[in-house]
């Protein structure tokens, strides 16, 4: 069943995630005077509240905290946690439905969000230790399927998200060292994981020594993990997964099978038009 909700997940994940690429996205934040990363920080952490930075920063894990904590403080400081999460659920409506059409009303969405809204809700109070999964969890749920299966996505790759947090804590990993391990997979490359979340060459160059000095990586000028390194991170992918397996496994194999067939086209078409990177994932 592990597999099946892994794959179930990533097919799904570029239906929620275009809204970190969609320009109706960056508008909606620019309107409300968020320009810069100010408006991804406020917009995915608005659920929280106008919490302290310090808040944020912990959600945040591999993006460098004083980039978050700068950008979330000069969000709440020119408006309020009410109207960004409106501004994000009204740009995510208008790309879904500039990208997808006819297809956000056929038959085919509106059983897709009834899975996916099955799935959510059977973890809707397993929120110990998942901040971010508590707080997008006790918003109101959209009416409309598309949006209904855009919030439910939401949820869930929150839920995952927070998994992977402990796991990447429990393996004693810094941010940026995990960063770093993402990129010796090969996933991403280390340079775009560098500026995005913000880490000078410096802290990076740092945290590789420090991770050589572990037997996480070797020696070598690029990054590859040593037989030790490559078992530590598997771990951590295998406790995500165990984390995160709870919602797929209560809708069963045949719900996931027929949500993945559904949804299909959805993401594939949100990814070709938004982050055509997505459809060479498996």
């Amino acid at each position: 069943m592990i597999e099946v909700a892994r794959r179930t997940w990533r097919l799904l994940e570029p239906y929620h995630g275009m809204i970190y690429f969609a320009p109706e996205a960056a508008a909606a934040y620019a309107e409300l005077g968020l320009t810069g990363r100010a408006g991804y920080f406020a917009s995915r952490s608005a659920a929280l509240g106008a919490v302290p930075a310090p808040v944020v920063v912990a959600t945040f894990y591999n993006f460098n905290p004083v980039l978050v904590r700068e950008s979330i403080t000069t969000a709440w400081s020119t408006t309020d946690p009410a109207a960004v999460l409106a501004a994000r659920h009204g740009a995510a409506d208008r790309a879904l439905r500039g990208i997808l059409g006819d297809a956000i009303t056929s038959p085919e969405m509106r059983r897709a969000a009834a899975l996916l809204r099955e799935a959510a809700e059977t973890v809707a109070d397993d929120v110990t230790g998942r901040p971010l999964f508590a707080a997008h969890a006790a918003l109101p749920w959209p009416t409309e399927p598309h949006l209904v299966l855009w919030h439910a996505q939401t949820l869930l790759r929150e839920y995952r998200g927070d998994a992977h947090i402990a796991a990447l804590l429990t393996a004693r990993l810094s941010g940026v060292e995990a960063l770093i391990t993402h990129a010796a997979s090969g996933a991403v490359p280390a340079e775009t994981l560098r500026t995005s979340r913000s880490w000078s060459e410096e802290d990076w160059n740092r945290a590789v020594t420090g991770l050589r000095e572990r037997d996480w990586l070797t020696g070598d000028t690029d990054l590859t993990f040593t037989p030790a390194g490559a078992a530590r991170r598997a771990e951590i992918e295998k406790a995500t997964d165990e984390n995160s397996v709870t919602p797929y496994a209560r809708i069963g194999e045949a719900a996931c099978a027929e949500l993945q067939e559904l949804v299909r086209p959805f993401s594939r078409a949100l990814a070709g038009k938004l982050m055509p990177w997505a459809l060479a994932r498996p």
